[in-house]
């Protein structure tokens, strides 16, 4: 049962747009004994934290390491097998078993006698590396060995033809890593506008006069009173970045993200954030238990930096009726994308919280500028309710999609957030009146202003429901061939009567991806089967129905005109869903190679190990250009935002085919 939990892990393993692990360098070198005697050496270079298996391992554990050295042309015999070095050998807590493995460096060295002379000798290596939550799926590593050099080095997978092709490379890599720096960037300023938000609650904003009384009173100067703000400052951000590496460490920081494609935590999440919603319109007050309050207030009399922590801790217990369900829902979200997420979305949503605190208590004269406290207050709660109930359905449709139910279609959810957010402009102009607002003399000018920026977005929204593409939303939605009319209200475009694609009348097996009328495989030997009848390259696709960068991808590049023409006239489109649920056909259920003793029993299931062993990536999107030999035209991409350099991309390997 461990083995089969530690391959599932391994399968699930994300890295932000598309990164490929490859924690293990090989090079060659040779050591001359006699005319006709030599020492093949082949030296592993092993990443921190990763470890690479002996040749020798028990039944039922890791893949060995394992060197094969090509004799066709019979020019040496093999004196003896491949020596390795001591390495590490454990009682392996997740197999079970004692292992050999290696850490750091690894050198495996074959003697060999060469019969003829020949200047270059070849080999391979298969091999498999883990770390402590993760393994790779087995690699095979070509090498050379320069006999009449005596030095080597392992094989390059693919060089650059040109300077223009090193050039598409290297702002490929760039795109990536910048996406994933702004991956966690995104997460933090959201997170740092929500402990705005929070702070301008009915439960926290009364605190900040009392807090700021407080240390007025006890501190006996002005210094000490600035030390004491920032030491309570820093203590709230502690709270909740512990709270933060809580989750972290308690789902897995490599194993977080895949939680977005899973359908019982999305309508999980859906359901708490449905509940969070309903507070905060009102409905009733989410609060942790009073003694949890008195016992860390009892705390909070000790003085000193003890009693100041937990005079934080104290803030985050009283006013959790107020930042309980923002907590959660930016935990939920940054939970989804996997990683250090929650650490650094509670740090952005503390660091809110606690710089107008550790200000106000440093300097308060500042309290003076401070608008009184009223019903405003309830209005934030409120509107941030509907924000709530609005991103709740956002994982309902992650549900749908991974199980292709159509209930939650385009048009619906449109309609919803149509219904939603234009309530909620009804509410900033007053026309409706939730439990716990004042009356509502006049309208001011900042809520009119917010009122018409809502509505104006509601507005918006409309012409979604007719087949607008709604770019400002495009990661929210379904895609648009997911929907009920897929180019709109009234229109359709059906196998050979309507495509405009200059590939013709639809092919078996193939559909029109809808609005950008492209056709597009979602099975890979039928794809590849018309790519070799037409004579074009293949352009895979791994996706996700849940996948936001997918949409992203879909929505904002693909229908450049650039990108466009090349995706419907120069390459064949397969896209390949690895988190579709249907399950295969009975002759098609296959064992698994990634978690030994299962059975790839669903689509997604098949794809995402086709994905995962062929291309050593389980991120997506993930893009392929191949031949019809199924090898690697360029370089694959994942994410990538910038239309020229997802362009050039698709031009380079169109012009390699």
């Amino acid at each position: 049962m461990k083995h089969t939990l530690f391959f599932f892990a391994c399968l699930i393993t994300w890295c932000f747009n598309g990164q490929v692990l490859d924690p293990v360098k090989w090079s060659t070198s040779v050591e001359k004994l006699s005319d006709t005697e030599y020492n093949l050496i082949t030296t592993a270079k092993i990443d921190s934290g990763w470890h690479l298996y002996s040749q020798t391992v028990p039944e039922g554990g890791p893949i060995a390491t394992t060197f094969i050295y090509d004799n066709s042309e019979e020019t040496f015999t093999l004196k003896g097998n491949t020596i390795e070095e001591a390495g590490h050998t454990i009682e392996d807590p997740v197999f079970e078993m004692e292992i050999k493995f290696f850490e750091g460096e690894a050198k495996f060295i074959q003697k060999i006698n060469v019969s003829k002379p020949t200047p270059t000798l070849l080999g391979f290596v298969e091999f498999m590396v883990c770390d402590d939550t993760r393994c790779l799926p087995p690699t095979e590593i070509e090498l050379e060995f320069h006999l009449e050099e005596n030095t080597a080095s392992a094989a390059s997978a693919s060089k650059a033809s040109d300077t223009s092709t090193i050039g598409v490379e290297k702002a490929v890599k760039n795109t990536s890593d910048s996406a994933s720096n702004t991956g966690l960037l995104s997460i933090f300023f959201i997170a740092f506008l929500s402990g705005f938000a929070a702070l301008l609650t009915p439960c926290v904003f009364p605190m900040i006069p009392m807090t700021v009384s407080f240390f007025t009173k006890q501190s006996k100067n002005k210094a000490a009173g600035i030390k004491n703000a920032i030491i309570y400052g820093v203590s709230i951000i502690v709270i909740y970045v512990l709270l933060g590496s809580a989750v972290t460490g308690i789902f897995g920081a490599s194993a977080l993200n895949a939680l977005s494609t899973n359908v019982w935590f999305n309508v999980i999440f859906f359901v708490l954030l449905v509940v969070f919603a309903v507070s905060f319109l009102g409905a009733f007050e989410i609060v942790l238990p009073n003694s949890w309050a008195n016992k860390v207030d009892s705390q909070a009399d000790r003085g000193g930096l003890v009693g100041i922590f937990f005079m934080a801790l104290a803030l985050a217990i009283v006013s959790f009726s107020c930042t309980g369900p923002i907590v959660g829902t930016l935990l939920v979200e940054s939970a989804s994308k996997g990683g250090i997420a929650p650490i650094i979305g509670m740090f952005g949503f503390s660091l809110a919280i606690a710089l107008p605190f550790a200000l106000f208590a440093a300097f308060p004269g500042w309290l003076n500028s401070l608008p009184k406290s009223g019903g405003w207050l309830n209005t934030v709660k409120v509107v941030l309710g509907f924000l709530e109930l609005a991103l709740a359905f956002k994982f309902l449709s992650n549900a749908d999609l991974v199980l292709q139910l159509h209930i939650l279609e385009r048009e619906v959810f449109v309609a919803i957030w149509i219904a939603v957010f234009g309530t909620l402009a009804f509410y900033l102009f007053g026309k409706i009146q939730l439990p716990h607002d004042s009356p509502l003399p006049y309208i001011s000018v900042g809520r009119l202003s917010l009122g018409l920026i809502v509505l104006s977005f509601t507005i918006y929204m409309i012409p979604g429901l007719w087949g607008a593409p709604l770019n400002i939303i495009s990661a929210f939605p379904p895609p648009q061939e997911y929907s009920e009319s897929p180019y709109g209200v009234g229109f359709s475009k059906l196998g050979s009567g309507g495509s405009a694609s200059a590939h013709g009348d639809l092919p078996g097996g193939a559909h029109l991806l809808a609005p950008h009328d492209i056709i597009a495989f979602d099975d890979y030997d039928t794809g590849l089967a018309y790519a070799k009848k037409v004579g074009k390259p293949v352009l895979l696709d791994f996706t996700g129905w849940a996948c936001v960068n997918c949409r992203k991808m879909e929505q904002n590049v693909w229908p450049e005109p650039a990108v466009l023409n090349i995706l419907k006239n120069d390459v064949v489109l397969i896209s390949l869903y690895v988190d579709d649920k249907r399950e295969l056909e009975s002759d098609e259920v296959v064992a698994s190679q990634l978690k030994p003793g299962k059975k790839l029993k669903y689509i997604g299931q098949k794809w995402s190990e086709m994905q995962t062993i062929k291309y050593k990536s389980n991120s997506q999107p993930f893009y392929v250009i191949i031949d019809h030999n199924e090898e690697k035209l360029v370089d694959p991409v994942g994410y990538t935002p910038d239309v020229d350099t997802y362009h050039a991309w698709l031009e380079e390997g169109v012009n390699k085919f």
